[in-house]
């Protein structure tokens, strides 16, 4: 096995020789999912990190209110990558497939029905938190100051949204064609960009929330006019890309957009089940006080941080197994599928353990107030524990994605939030049962560990590779 130095592909092949070595994964397989994992694993960080950054900074000089606004905000802003990532994720298995069987028209086609289906859907969501973010931020959040840093950061980031989920679609078009390096320069460049605004608007000029919010939004501009410009010439000075957009072609394909419909929608569903959680979740962490807020932001953010492997595993696994479906080898589908998911649960157990191990180090990152940092780092100790299972759902979600069969993880997102970690929650604030934040504990790994359960288990049945032949080049085609 090849051990060019690369600290991220460098920690996945040692994992990989270990579970290699005991004759648990094929080793030439370790070496190709490593190839096309790490740039989005190290797109993930830097992206993550940018978040992190963000809470960080803000938390630093403003205080945990200003970190309690910008967690009311989140999970509006998260609507751009529940709606802009769940019709990428339908791209992602429509290129693969298209990739895989040299059928490079359909997949041109493909990608410009996703930016349109995309466009169409996330524009009216940003016009709405950028015209009524106030009404928005109370519906969950709770206290004046830190309702009032939310507002002004989701009128700002509103302007957003669309640029966010367009590049969702661009970084998928060229990670299922098997080039996961382009996407890693762009987004990870964007997100270093984003960074050095936030710390330039924060501290240098003063502008609180407000500037954090405009560091995003430039940030996904320019990483959107770089998709835009690239995609249509096949790339950019010195980042080639290894498909290409053609422009004179019809702007919609009504049998790719049927399909694109059908495989992204429980897609769709399945982010917004997760990312509409967090509304009522944070409507009840609200109710335990800003400090409890500040302190689950905080752990939201690390666990964030923890799971990006899942940027390169789950898309890895998309991509590789979505290239065999459309060469009709599903023997070598299933083989990709295994591997990935069984490097993907090591690779995950060694983050957890580390993180739990500097949890309090951790912490201290954001917070340097002793009354409260127990309390965070209790919460980020938890974060690190539930992360295990996002492994295990992101590379049993991947083969499901790259075969269309995109219900299961809907269902198992539904499972999760909705019927057990929610009433979970909500438990630790009903008067006379005295579970208090022990609750919020359990709802944070519930909320992880079901859909995990669900997902292996729909994975195990090998009925997405069944699901997976009324999708591939040729049934399409005969349309």
């Amino acid at each position: 096995m090849s051990f060019s130095w690369n600290p991220v592909r460098f920690v996945l092949l040692t994992v990989g020789s270990a579970l290699s070595a005991l004759g648990l994964i094929s080793t030439d397989r370790v070496e190709r999912a490593a190839d096309l994992s790490w740039p989005r694993i190290v797109t993930g960080l830097a992206r993550m990190s940018k978040s992190t950054a963000d809470v960080a900074m803000v938390g630093i000089a403003l205080g945990p209110q200003a970190i309690a606004g910008i967690g009311y905000a989140s999970p509006f802003w998260g609507l751009a990558f529940a709606l802009g990532g769940g019709v990428a994720g339908g791209t992602i298995g429509m290129v693969s497939q298209r990739f895989g069987a040299e059928a490079y028209d359909e997949l041109s086609r493909s990608v410009t029905a996703s930016a349109v289906l995309a466009a169409a859907i996330t524009i009216p969501v940003g016009l709405l938190f950028v015209l009524v973010p106030g009404p928005l931020i109370d519906l969950i959040g709770s206290g004046q100051q830190a309702t009032a840093y939310g507002t002004d950061y989701l009128r700002i980031v509103g302007l957003g949204v669309p640029f966010a989920a367009l590049n969702l679609v661009g970084s998928r078009a060229l990670v299922g064609a098997d080039d996961a390096w382009s996407p890693m320069v762009l987004r990870g460049g964007g997100a270093v960009v984003n960074i050095v605004l936030n710390a330039v608007f924060l501290f240098g000029l003063g502008m609180g929330v407000v500037g954090a919010a405009i560091g995003t939004v430039v940030a996904n501009v320019l990483v959107f006019a770089a998709f835009a410009v690239g995609l249509p010439r096949g790339g950019l000075p010195g980042v080639p890309f290894p498909v290409r957009i053609r422009p004179d072609g019809p702007l919609l394909d009504r049998s790719l957009l049927r399909d694109l419909v059908e495989m992204a929608t429980p897609l769709i569903g399945t982010n917004l089940a997760r990312t509409g959680a967090g509304f009522p979740k944070t409507a009840i962490v609200a109710m335990f006080g800003p400090n409890v807020v500040a302190a689950y932001v905080v752990a939201m953010r690390v666990r964030a941080l923890m799971d990006t492997p899942n940027w390169g595993f789950s898309l890895a696994s998309s991509s590789l197994v979505g290239q065999a479906l459309g060469e009709d080898d599903e023997r070598l589908a299933d083989l990709w599928a295994r591997d990935v998911l069984r490097l993907s649960m090591a690779v995950y157990v060694l983050i957890a353990v580390g993180v739990l191990v500097f949890a309090r180090p951790i912490s201290r990152v954001f917070v340097q107030d002793p009354a409260i940092l127990p309390l965070v780092t209790v919460f980020v100790a938890v974060a690190a524990v539930s992360v295990v299972f996002s492994g295990v759902n992101g590379g049993a979600t991947g083969p499901l994605r790259a075969s269309g069969d995109t219900r299961w993880p809907l269902y198992s997102q539904l499972a999760g939030m909705y019927v057990v970690a929610l009433p979970v929650a909500y438990l630790g604030t009903a008067n006379g049962l005295g579970l208090g934040r022990p609750a919020l504990y359990a709802a944070i790994v519930l909320e992880m560990a079901v859909p995990a359960a669900i997902t292996y288990y729909r994975y195990q049945t090998g009925t997405w590779k069944i699901v997976s032949r009324s999708f591939r080049p040729d049934a399409a085609a005969g349309d």
